[in-house]
């Protein structure tokens, strides 16, 4: 990880490690002057199975391909090879704990001796009561995930040592970044398995681009993501079907100078043709991909400017 002591730079952090693993439950390479005003984030690619996970699932090679954002991080750091933009990757997976969902986005019936948060039918837990929530409990094709409940002190670990370490690190990035450039970007990337066709002549988009309809990131970033990847010929979609979660929620803060939008692309642009080892496509989509990294660089600080947010000194 590149940190630096400087105080205008984020402190390096003390990144804890997955429960039940040696490993730690993120990476963060953060320049203490960055090239550029966008962090790249990958929060759902985590390949880290501790072994004790592995045997609670009840059919993990099924479960983790399902679950992960197979690969993504390494289209995130061919990325950066060729932009230096800042980066942050979950190692953690999916499957121990989501980064996009709230602290309180739980199917707490699968944990036993929960305390009780006021569940209910409370708008958080809709998501989690369907079987992707803070912890993901249900699969299309298989079902339940695991063998048994969690206990309240594995969730409680999970969120100190994955969830609540790896958000803090995006939102001091994000603040580093705002106190260098004026304004910063969150670039959340995703993968999404080729997206059905609703009729026979379709051809479903191959990125989405999110922006919780507005609410977490300035209208003309998002112009610029949907123009540039038009100019490439690209087929993409805005919001639908994929609009962005918490991660969105919590980082985006168009007000102050802090955008965030997530980008989901189709597997099957830098993948084989079983959606599980990177193809030789993956360097030629790294290099467009990169163009629209420093298209929306370039595009970020203006939208300060016109808040009248002060930018600062180069």
């Amino acid at each position: 990880m590149v940190t630096d002591t400087a105080s205008e730079a984020p402190e390096a952090p003390d990144i804890p490690t997955i429960p039940g693993s040696a490993h730690p439950a993120y990476r963060a390479q953060v320049s203490e002057k960055p090239e550029l005003p966008v962090l790249i984030a990958v929060p759902h690619a985590g390949r880290v199975y501790p072994e004790s996970i592995r045997q609670r699932m009840r059919s993990p090679e099924y479960a983790m391909k399902r679950l992960e954002d197979r690969m993504v991080d390494r289209l995130a750091e061919a990325i950066v090879a060729e932009t230096d933009a800042p980066l942050i990757v979950a190692y953690a997976p999916r499957a121990m704990l989501d980064l996009n969902r709230a602290p309180d986005d739980m199917d707490w019936s699968m944990v036993a001796g929960a305390r009780d948060r006021g569940r209910g039918n409370s708008r958080a837990n809709r998501r989690a009561r369907s079987g992707l929530g803070l912890v993901p409990r249900r699969l299309h094709g298989l079902g339940e995930i695991w063998r048994d409940r969690l206990t309240q002190a594995d969730l409680d670990a999970r969120v100190e040592t994955i969830h609540e370490p790896y958000h803090r690190a995006v939102a001091d990035t994000l603040s580093h970044l705002r106190r260098r450039w004026g304004a910063a970007l969150l670039l959340d990337l995703h993968s999404m398995p080729p997206l059905k066709k609703r009729h026979p002549d379709d051809k479903p988009a191959e990125f989405v681009i999110g922006d919780r309809f507005g609410a977490s990131s300035h209208g003309s970033l998002t112009a610029a993501a949907l123009h540039f990847l038009g100019q490439q010929g690209r087929r993409v979609a805005h919001n639908r079907p994929y609009a962005g979660g918490y991660v969105l929620d919590r980082h985006g803060k168009p007000s102050v100078g802090i955008h965030a939008m997530q980008l989901e692309i189709c597997r099957s642009l830098y993948l084989d043709a079983r959606h599980e080892e990177p193809s030789a496509r993956l360097p030629a989509l790294a290099r467009m991909l990169a163009g629209l990294v420093q298209t929306l660089a370039a595009e970020v600080v203006p939208p300060a400017r016109d808040h009248g947010l002060p930018l600062a000194a180069e």
